[in-house]
């Protein structure tokens, strides 16, 4: 039989057993870099802002212009790019209001993600821009991008380093929200553009 020291003896030498062990190394693991930013596409930037702006500003929001932003620290590609703006408009409130998307901070007022701009008074249009719903932006900029270097092939052999840039719009010209594809940094100082549908993603002119 064992005594009741004994009872009380055993457990207190397991503990002291126990404690006695060399201690276990502590495995750290190297953190892993971060990924360079990477751009993004028109419809993502788009949605990103457009929810932000329903949220925030105004819940009747509609799309009324969205364009590319060049940036010198991420490199557009095929139909993305490291920051957008987007123009939206309030019926309600009768107002419009520029909000940007951006992946990373960056010069002009640009900064990480989505960033509200000052409000203008609207009255149902901007220039010949007109609302739209956002359900109506089926298309993104990267199948638009597809679509016009394909029906422009021979102008993108001939200028392989013109940069491509982007503006969406719901114009009188056409019945859907249309992605214009610019070669150059903006229309207006472009010689060459098409259009595609940002609805069903036809193709519908080019521009010299």
């Amino acid at each position: 039989m064992i005594s009741r020291c004994s009872r009380f003896l055993i457990p207190l030498l397991l503990l002291l057993a126990a404690c006695s062990e060399a201690p276990k190394e502590i495995v750290k693991k190297k953190k892993e870099p971060e990924k360079p930013p990477e751009p993004v596409s028109g419809r993502y930037a788009f949605h990103q802002m457009y929810m932000y702006a329903r949220t925030n500003w105004a819940l009747d929001t509609q799309g009324l212009q969205l364009a590319s932003l060049p940036i010198a620290e991420v490199k557009p590609e095929g139909g993305k790019y490291g920051a957008w703006q987007g123009m939206f408009a309030s019926p309600s409130k009768g107002r419009s209001r520029i909000f940007t998307y951006s992946v990373v901070e960056a010069g002009g007022n640009l900064h990480k993600g989505v960033f509200g701009g000052p409000e203008e008074g609207f009255r149902g249009q901007r220039g010949q821009a007109r609302p739209f719903l956002i359900a109506a932006l089926k298309i993104d900029s990267v199948e638009a991008y597809q679509t016009a270097i394909k029906k422009g092939a021979a102008y993108v052999k001939k200028n392989p380093d013109m940069p491509v840039s982007f503006l969406l719009e719901l114009t009188p010209r056409f019945p859907d929200p249309t992605w214009r594809v610019i070669w150059g940094e903006s229309a207006s100082h472009s010689n060459y553009s098409i259009f595609v549908d940002a609805t069903t993603g036809d193709y519908l002119a080019t521009v010299r």
